[in-house]
Parts: C-alpha cells; sequence; structure tokens
C-alpha cells in the first residue's frame, strides 16, 4: 500500500493527491461512485484510508501497487454478491480492483446502496 505509517492522512483529497498518478484517477471515480450512490454518508479517513459512513461505517476503499481495494465493511454483503464478485480476487471483506480494468461501476453502486439498507437496518433493530 502506498500510504505508509509515517504518511498521516487526515482529508480524503490529501489522500489522493498522495497516490501514484495511475490510482488517483480511479481513486476519484470510486469516491465519486460512493457519493453519488450515497449522498447522505459523510466523507472521512479512517484507518488512514478514504471512507464513507451514516452513523455506522459504510465502506472503505485504498490505493495498493496494482489495485483499488474496497471494503464493504459487512461480510454479509460480500457474501451477497459473491457471484458477482467472482472475477475479482478477494478476501472475507476485501475486493481489489486492478488498476487495468478500472471500477466496475454498477457493481460498487449496488454494493455501496446494499450497505446502505443493511446499515439501516441495523440501526433500527439497535433502536427495538
Amino acid at each position: 500500500m502506498e500510504n505508509s505509517i509515517s504518511n498521516k492522512f487526515s482529508t480524503v483529497d490529501e489522500y489522493i493527491a498522495a497516490q501514484p498518478e495511475k490510482a488517483r484517477a480511479l481513486l476519484q471515480a470510486m469516491r465519486s461512485l460512493i457519493k453519488n450512490a450515497a449522498p447522505q454518508a459523510a466523507e472521512l479517513i479512517s484507518y488512514n484510508m478514504p471512507a464513507f459512513k451514516t452513523g455506522r461505517m459504510l465502506v472503505y476503499y485504498a490505493a495498493h501497487k496494482a489495485h483499488i481495494g474496497f471494503y464493504p465493511a459487512s461480510v454479509v454483503a460480500m457474501n451477497a454478491f459473491a457471484p458477482e464478485l467472482a472475477d475479482y480476487k478477494t478476501s472475507k471483506g476485501a475486493i481489489q480492483f486492478p488498476f487495468e480494468n478500472g471500477i466496475p461501476e454498477a457493481l460498487v453502486e449496488k454494493i455501496v446502496r446494499y450497505r446502505l439498507d443493511e446499515n439501516e437496518l441495523l440501526t433500527k433493530s439497535k433502536k427495538k
């Protein structure tokens, strides 16, 4: 990952500006997609990565050496989209979008909307 421990970011703009040129456009695309899918979400830096939250964490994303990492912050979401994620390298909570393939816009938007619904349900169940 490009951001080292000595590089603490305080804003998403600062984070994106510090990344290699090939990652910046993809990071901006990811940022725009998430903002469009979740306009009410607050943008922040968490774990030294760009993130969005709506009361609770929604998603994270980050630049790596050869891919953009996307972190839906939910094993449930990862499982729900497993068939659509089959072409990507994934782990329990991460999806890798290789630089050369770009960002799968429709998939990212669907995952963000799913996470919005999931967070809303979790918030409602906690209030009971």
